[in-house]
């Protein structure tokens, strides 16, 4: 199942890439707000398994927003791949990976234009986002999928100056400028993955590949980071979880490359879609 944030509207996608309303189809049984919906997941699930839905309708892929625009909680993950660990001259964790936030006011649907802060170096980072069905406590690692509502493809944009600067770097301002947590372009729920633990994710700018990699290689995978977090604090239905980026960010390359006016940051994930950001001065 695919659902979808088509104009503010919580929509199921169709087989033929239509978007079918899910107020109208369910007859009000649900409403129309794409964030409550996690709420009542199970529920939710339950009807769409079932129901007889009406044809859907195309839509434009920049009406679509963010799959899960309100979460209470962003948790987003650090250091979650070997090469990455490596590019940036840091060891591999151990225990738990460095955790951070991006800030919710930051959050945007998969094809938007973003502004480049002035004077910074803006960076990408590819991401797995995950997105929570029902509260987790104490979760078990053999149980941590059923806690899943479904995947969606993210980018942890970083302005590197504001993320490093200070004795206590400042990672979650670094993240959290407007419109540098695009994801999309759409949530996909675990039962249509070959194997949610083993998907592909890269990215281009300009056309040029920086970043590419397979989930398989997550050094704390999806269910390990969920019984490592729930372990320590609730994870809340619709809450949204960055899982870490492969090595090719610009930071880590020789000489250092950045995002400049114009560029065009094609972000993929296998089995979900894409995204894409136009970045201006």
């Amino acid at each position: 199942m695919r659902i979808a944030n088509v104009g503010g509207r919580l929509s199921l996608i169709d087989a033929d890439g239509r978007a079918v309303d899910v107020e109208r189809a369910s007859g009000g049984a649900f409403g129309s707000d794409p964030q409550a919906v996690y709420g009542d997941w199970a529920r939710f699930r339950e009807w769409a398994a079932t129901a007889t839905l009406p044809e859907g309708e195309a839509f434009e892929v920049d009406a679509l927003g963010a799959p899960a625009p309100a979460p209470r909680q962003v948790i987003a993950v650090g250091l979650n791949y070997s090469d990455h660990a490596k590019e940036a001259g840091l060891g591999v964790p151990e225990g738990l990976p460095p955790l951070f936030t991006k800030f919710a006011s930051s959050i945007t649907g998969p094809v938007t234009q973003v502004r480049l802060p002035e004077g910074g170096n803006t960076d990408w980072e590819v991401e797995l986002v995950v997105v929570i069905g029902k509260e987790a406590r104490d979760v078990s690692e053999d149980r941590a999928w059923e806690y899943v509502a479904g995947l969606t493809a993210g980018q942890d944009i970083s302005e590197r100056i504001t993320q490093l600067a200070g004795q206590a770097p400042q990672f979650s301002l670094g993240k959290s400028f407007p419109g540098f947590t695009p994801t999309g372009p759409w949530l996909v729920t675990p039962d249509e993955f070959a194997d949610p633990d083993d998907v592909e994710l890269s990215c281009a700018v300009n056309g040029e590949e920086m970043q590419k990699s397979r989930t398989s290689n997550l050094i704390f995978p999806v269910p390990t980071l969920i019984a490592k977090l729930s372990a320590i604090i609730p994870l809340l239905p619709g809450d949204i979880l960055f899982t870490g980026t492969p090595a090719g960010v610009g930071l880590g390359r020789d000489p250092q490359l950045f995002l400049a006016d114009g560029d065009v940051l094609v972000s993929r994930i296998e089995g979900i879609g894409e995204l894409r950001q136009t970045f201006t001065a």
